[in-house]
């Protein structure tokens, strides 16, 4: 299924949500998930330098090209 994104916090969604989904076994049973969470710190770092690296970008406004 295609999902359209429009931000950084819509990536961000999309992206919590389908690593649970194709790692249920990094899931434990009262929903918490370690693997899951480095996975998106990683992702939130790799964020922070393209911000960085163009100021203008905002996670919650600007759309992904």
């Amino acid at each position: 299924m295609l999902h359209q994104l429009r931000t950084y916090a819509d990536l961000r969604r999309q992206i919590h949500r389908d690593l649970r989904i194709q790692h249920p076994e990094w899931v434990k049973p009262n929903g918490e998930s370690p693997m899951c969470d480095s996975y998106e710190a990683r992702l939130m770092k790799t964020l922070d330098v393209l911000k960085g690296q163009r100021p203008s970008i905002s996670y919650d406004c600007d759309r992904l090209k």
